[in-house]
């Protein structure tokens, strides 16, 4: 293991040593005026004269940490240059942070005083060990202060022109916070540190890249530091500039305590540890180090494109755990702002707001969330976010309601206007770090609320649609009935002439008896198939005899026209009550086509597969063109009484069995429309035997 980090640990500083050096090279080839370039190459060029000694010499000779210190020293300089001339020439304020310079520069110094010293002592003395703690303490010290002067130069450096230097930046930053990190392992576990001064190198090797690439404004101006990254980044510069303070308190309580040190060591680590543990998971001190990253390190509040993607993925989440749409509309809003609950209120037909869903705000809360009407139509011409605690100036009657004003979570009213209409207002509740909106919250939330205004409406306008679907399904189920209804009152009206006539005949009032009873019972039916959770007499498709339905319904007829059935069909698989409204429709319709002594025939037959019944008759006939185009076409009808539903709803009602009906027709000799109709599994098996 030993000689793997050995191996390691040379060639990555061999390989940053070559890239360095042919960067600075490259700088200086270029002969560009200004002492800031020639600052720089030498700045790369000492920090490859320092990796080619270490990979040559090791981390342990003399000469590192002096190395180390040069390169730190040229990397300050530069810095310092920077800051002085600025990009527009400008000077900026140099009083204070020229102090920190100083005292950097001091610590380098006295840095460089221990390393020449403590390198000539045994090791074995108490003075070695003093001096080479101190050095590392040093070491950190002088890590800290180089990263709050990169901070510094960032955040002073005009906003437009950040681009430009942020990868050098952050490159730097990156080096340093390695630096620091290594020190302070290195300071506690001495042993654990070789791994890290072994992946050194090869850490500076990627720095270089980095780098390069900054240097090139036409690249640099493409690329940005990710929020995500720098709080992480600067989340693991604190955690490291509070081991090192651990570091410093216990070296200062080892110094003063004498022989309690140790106590008051476990005790100090201790209690800071649990301070630690109970304050850093807190959500208002994470809201808080957020803000501070954003406004110190970020030209605006918001990651955008970060923001955006959340927001799309938060209301197009499936799947079957997922919240109703609504709540995720209100979410994805309350997470812009970090808020940890939202109510959503949507526009009723009396033009007021009224409570829709909630996410995460209490039940309490909900019931008297409504906006009157009036205010809703002020919000929606001023179409402005509504501050509870401080409205906008020049608002006039613009003010939240008063079960806002004294709800203490009701932070921000965010109107959802689309195409100019407010169809709706999410209700944000107070961020766990308590602030003014700005310009840029009300940006960033006006754009959300014009986008989850779409979100709605557009549910809205399926659910509309879903309705509307619904009642046409009614109306059609209602153009069917009332294509039976009128069958029905044909059949009545024949039954009501023929009582003035054979009234006397007890036959005919027995007959007359049995018509009215299937006559209720067909309507009762009607009336059933209207309702959408009732679906009639329909059952699922079961064996069944077609001569049975065929000869009842050829009696239920006869009384009108003459039918005459004829053959035999195997069992088909089928519901008698949709067969039997099939047949119905097309024999009503083959008496309507036949002359008065033109019988009409149903006649029963199979073929392979099938059980068919035919409906014959030698009525007028159609041409081809109107069975193509207009037959099963609902609402056409070649009957000047018809409603050209009677042939469409058969087709329906067979294919919905698996069957079909078929046609052959022509002008003048009659009609054949034959019901084809699958046959029951039994017939299959042995028609498949014969």
């Amino acid at each position: 293991m030993g000689a793997l980090l050995q191996f390691v640990g040379d060639w990555g500083h061999a390989l940053a040593a070559i890239l360095f050096a042919a960067l600075g090279i490259l700088i200086l080839r270029r002969r560009a005026e200004g002492i800031e370039q020639r600052l720089l190459a030498a700045a790369l060029l000492l920090t490859s004269c320092w990796s080619l000694y270490v990979s040559f010499g090791g981390v342990d000779k003399s000469l590192t940490g002096i190395g180390e210190n040069i390169r730190n020293a040229a990397w300050l300089l530069l810095l310092f240059v920077m800051l002085r001339r600025g990009v527009s020439g400008q000077r900026a304020p140099m009083a204070g942070i020229a102090m920190v310079y100083a005292v950097v520069a001091g610590l380098i110094a006295l840095q460089t005083f221990t390393d020449l010293i403590w390198h000539e002592l045994p090791v074995t003395s108490d003075l070695h060990r003093a001096l080479f703690s101190a050095s590392i303490i040093l070491h950190m010290m002088t890590a800290i202060g180089s990263l709050m002067l990169v901070h510094h130069l960032y955040i002073s450096w005009p906003a437009r022109e950040r681009g430009g230097v942020a990868l050098l930046l952050g490159a730097l930053a990156a080096m340093w916070t390695y630096d620091l990190s290594l020190y302070a392992i290195g300071y506690f576990a001495i042993g654990r540190a070789n791994e890290l001064y072994a992946l050194r190198g090869a850490m500076m090797a990627l720095l270089a890249p980095v780098i390069a690439v900054g240097l090139r404004r036409d690249m640099a101006g493409r690329l940005q530091l990710s929020r995500a990254l720098t709080f992480q980044s600067l989340s693991f510069v604190a955690i490291a500039l509070y081991v090192v303070l651990l570091a410093v308190a216990a070296v200062l309580i080892e110094l003063i305590a004498g022989p309690y040190a140790r106590v008051m060591e476990i005790g100090f680590v201790f209690f800071l540890a649990v301070s630690a543990l109970v304050i850093l998971p807190s959500q208002r001190i994470r809201a808080f180090w957020k803000v501070q990253v954003a406004k110190h390190f970020f030209q605006h509040r918001y990651d955008y494109r970060t923001e955006w993607m959340r927001f799309g993925d938060t209301i197009g989440r499936s799947g079957d755990n997922v919240l109703p749409l609504s709540e995720r509309v209100a979410k994805a809003v309350a997470d812009i702002t970090d808020s940890p609950a939202a109510l959503l209120m949507l526009r009723a037909d009396d033009g007021a707001l009224t409570f829709e869903a909630a996410w995460n705000w209490p039940d309490e809360g909900q019931g008297t969330a409504t906006i009157p009407a009036p205010l809703a139509a002020l919000i929606e011409r001023s179409g402005w976010i509504l501050g509870i605690d401080h409205p906008p100036s020049g608002a006039g009657e613009l003010i939240a309601p008063g079960w806002m004003r004294h709800d203490p979570r009701a932070w921000a009213l965010v109107p959802l206007i689309h195409f100019g209409r407010l169809i709706g207002a999410i209700l944000l509740a107070r961020p766990p770090l308590d602030r003014r909106l700005d310009w840029e919250d009300f940006d960033m939330l006006r754009a959300a609320g014009r986008q989850a205004a779409s979100y709605l409406a557009e549910a809205q306008g399926q659910q509309a649609l879903d309705d509307a679907q619904r009642f046409d399904e009614f109306n059609r189920r209602f153009a069917f009935i009332m294509h039976d209804v009128k069958n029905l009152v044909s059949q009545l009206s024949l039954l009501a002439r023929n009582a003035e006539r054979h009234a006397d005949n007890p036959e005919f009032r027995a007959d007359m008896l049995l018509t009215l009873k299937e006559s209720v019972g067909k309507m009762n039916d009607m009336l059933a198939r209207l309702s959408q959770h009732n679906k009639g007499r329909a059952q699922e498709p079961r064996p069944l005899a077609l001569r049975d339905i065929a000869d009842q319904v050829a009696r239920s007829r006869s009384r009108q026209h003459p039918v005459r059935v004829s053959g035999e069909a195997p069992l088909a698989l089928a519901d008698p009550a949709r067969v039997e409204q099939i047949l119905v429709h097309l024999l009503q319709n083959a008496i309507d086509a036949s002359a008065p002594d033109s019988p009409v025939e149903l006649r029963l037959s199979s073929d392979a597969g099938s059980a068919l019944l035919d409906v014959i008759d030698q009525g007028r006939g159609m041409s081809a063109e109107f069975i193509r185009r207009d037959l099963f076409k609902p609402f056409s009808s070649s009957k000047a009484n018809g409603f050209g539903i009677g042939a469409f709803e058969a087709r329906a009602l067979a294919q919905s069995m698996g069957g079909r009906i078929e046609v052959e027709s022509r002008l003048g000799q009659g009609s054949r429309f034959t019901l084809r109709l699958p046959l029951a599994q039994g017939e299959m098996d042995r028609g498949k035997a014969a």
